[in-house]
């Protein structure tokens, strides 16, 4: 099991450390550097802004968001960015939520699951400098009806195969990502209820013939470093409480579901509740104490290396983490001494 760094957000709070987290993480030997994007920052200036002042760790988009660009923008961008870095970025995709969606990007989300497909496809197509045409249910390239030709992709990429990974919450999701897909990036990771997550990978995986050999399972996961354990989940109940109780309307939140999936459903519920009153130090105290535990990677040294046993005997391959502490460099050692600990490397 392999490292990564997930820097979140560029705006959130951290920025002034997000560089010499990513130096670091570069120095210590992570595998990749994340980045994400929702409607503040976007991840393609972050990731080149990191990539110019690193020199191994891979850079990662997670995610680019699907209504933000279209497959031939993501695929220029894929492969321009690739190519500076020097055969290093890795390319991850995902359709947002129904409200940034439509209410940031004015773009419909519906069928997310074909819209995804045929957007992916357009996208490998595109890289693999083959002349773009396609005809979909949400995609026709050229358009029937005007002077557009089929182009072919002028940059040509560092590599012959830029990976691609899919954000997937959902059983469909899964399957799907398991099929297309070169690698997974959910959140909320637990390895005691993953099992039948992994499962819709595989099925998804069979039926295009393959299986996942080489598949990269890579959850984000809080790393909060300190000697009480309890204590050191605090810092992670604002996080929860807003994707359990805030992403998304009380009726479309792919996060509330999963915690109810996970066994969480009543608390899930009372969060969500309190949240969207408003009362925002409630939610937060209603997150359950299991549900952030077997999420995040809390406490001192040897129960990290504890839990990351654990993550690596679930099927992870890169484990992301996501400090959450005052000391953010401090935290990336600590989770390299645990890593070695646990003996997963």
């Amino acid at each position: 099991m392999r490292l990564g760094l997930n820097l979140g957000y560029w705006g959130a709070g951290n920025d002034p450390a997000n560089l010499a987290l990513a130096k670091q993480a570069d120095e210590l030997g992570y595998a990749v550097v994340w980045a994400a994007e929702a409607y503040g920052s976007d991840a393609v200036t972050v990731l080149t802004w990191i990539a110019a002042q690193t020199s191994r760790i891979d850079v990662g988009a997670a995610v680019l968001q699907i209504p933000a660009r279209t497959p031939a923008m993501t695929a220029m961008t894929a492969a321009t960015l690739d190519t500076l870095s020097g055969g290093r970025f890795r390319l991850g995709l995902g359709v947002s939520g129904p409200q940034v969606s439509e209410g940031w990007h004015g773009v419909r989300f519906a069928s997310p699951l074909g819209r995804t497909r045929e957007y992916a496809s357009i996208v490998r197509k595109a890289l693999r400098r083959e002349r773009l045409s396609h005809e979909g249910e949400h995609f026709t390239l050229p358009l029937p009806d005007g002077p557009g030709k089929a182009l072919r992709l002028t940059v040509r990429p560092a590599r012959k195969h830029i990976p691609l990974y899919l954000a997937a919450i959902g059983p469909k999701n899964l399957e799907l990502t398991g099929e297309i897909a070169d690698g997974w990036l959910p959140v909320f990771f637990s390895p005691a209820h993953a099992g039948e997550q992994l499962a819709q990978l595989r099925a998804g995986a069979e039926r295009a013939g393959r299986t996942l050999d080489g598949f990269d399972v890579v959850p984000t996961v809080p790393l909060v470093a300190g000697d009480d354990w309890k204590g050191c989940a605090d810092a992670v109940r604002g996080y929860a409480a807003l994707y359990l109780g805030g992403m998304g309307s009380k009726e479309k939140n792919f996060y509330n579901r999963l915690a109810c999936r996970m066994g969480f459903e009543a608390e899930a519920a009372e969060v969500q509740e309190k949240y969207l009153a408003g009362d925002r130090a409630g939610a937060m105290a209603a997150v359950p104490l299991e549900f952030l535990d077997a999420t995040s990677l809390l406490g001192p040294k040897e129960r990290i290396a504890e839990k990351m046993t654990e993550f690596a005997e679930a099927g992870v391959t890169t484990l992301s983490v996501s400090p959450f502490t005052p000391d953010p460099a401090g935290a990336l050692t600590t989770a390299v001494e645990a890593l070695e600990l646990a003996g997963v490397a």
